[in-house]
């Protein structure tokens, strides 16, 4: 998960430019009570008894976890861009295993707290920990991410994320608190806080389009991986909106000739304005709009000459990008 700066622009070039269904009005208490949390404590037991004590449902303890972990945790540009090995132990039984596991993830639960920064795997530890000590069953889940045009059309073969599952009143919910807490911008990367509630309890259907777990299970959803790489990448506002294309199928154009690519969405806004442009353009081509309902329909015009990714915008924001292969 720490590789060269470009890969690090890649893996977290969607961080919090994302939005599901809003959760903020339903847990507005918890939020505003958390935020007023101090930012540092001794230990994860402290934060846990302090989590206890103002909140009693399962649904509340878990929100309280994010939400601090959130607005508290910065990403750790400076660890992901490390050559850090991974951390290695030898174990001689079952049990000694187990308790050198427990020993990692209490030491980087600790560290991630007291420090105030980590990667995804101090985000997800750290989590799971403080759901343990909260009386919620938990699991951190290694996957891959969708967050670059780079990664339309390739297969979620190797890990480069990690998010977590929590199970509430019976059901497993997702949530992604390193995408929670903030963004990566600049020429020169910089972390910026910028809590966002969309990876919190997300449905599964939408989870998926930038989310696939190394094990299938907390998919929670019937996809392959093969219908994950051939995606387009959905940016923030594709989901925080509620847009819906309907056409094209799928994010990669292959040998695809000059002319006219019809697009279909639905809950596009009479004040939505929409405009696309290809890899190498300096700036957007407006498109004709026409509404018929719920659903409305432009045309991209393609010539030989565009190749590349394909950039929808709405309002000068990214909404999805796509792949152009040529023969």
């Amino acid at each position: 998960m720490k590789n060269s700066q470009s890969n690090l622009i890649k893996i977290l070039l969607l961080f919090l430019s994302f939005g599901f269904a809003a959760n903020a009005q339903d847990f507005a208490k918890v939020d505003n009570t958390v935020k007023a949390y101090p930012k540092s404590f001794a230990s994860t037991d402290k934060l846990a008894e302090k989590i206890n004590a103002d909140f009693k449902r399962d649904d509340e303890k878990a929100r309280a976890i994010f939400t601090w972990l959130a607005t508290n945790v910065k990403y750790d540009l400076g660890a992901y861009n490390s050559n850090e090995r991974p951390v290695a132990y030898s174990y001689s039984s079952q049990e000694e295993k187990v308790a050198k596991q427990k020993k990692f993830k209490d030491d980087l639960a600790t560290k991630t707290l007291k420090s105030r920064k980590g990667v995804c795997q101090g985000y997800a530890t750290l989590f799971e920990v403080l759901a343990d000590k909260t009386g919620l069953e938990s699991k951190m889940i290694p996957g891959s991410s969708k967050s670059h045009p780079t990664h339309i059309g390739k297969l979620p073969t190797s890990s480069d994320h990690a998010w977590n599952a929590v199970k509430i009143d019976g059901n497993w919910k997702l949530v992604d608190a390193t995408w929670g807490a903030g963004t990566v911008v600049g020429a020169k990367p910089e972390f910026v806080f910028k809590f966002n509630d969309a990876y919190f309890f997300s449905d599964p259907e939408q989870f998926y389009l930038n989310h696939y777990p190394d094990d299938k299970q907390w998919l929670m959803t019937k996809k392959t991986p093969e219908q994950f790489a051939n995606l387009p990448l959905y940016y923030g506002s594709y989901l925080q909106d509620g847009y819906e294309f309907e056409s094209p199928d799928g994010g990669v154009f292959t040998n695809q000739k000059a002319g006219v690519i019809p697009f279909k969405i639905k809950n596009l806004k009479p004040t939505d304005k929409v405009a696309y442009a290809f890899s190498k353009d300096k700036k957007f081509n407006e498109v004709a709009v026409v509404r018929n309902g719920e659903t409305a329909e432009f045309n991209v015009e393609l010539n030989n000459a565009s190749v590349g990714y394909l950039t929808i915008y709405i309002n000068q924001r990214s909404v999805a990008s796509y792949k152009i292969n040529r023969a």
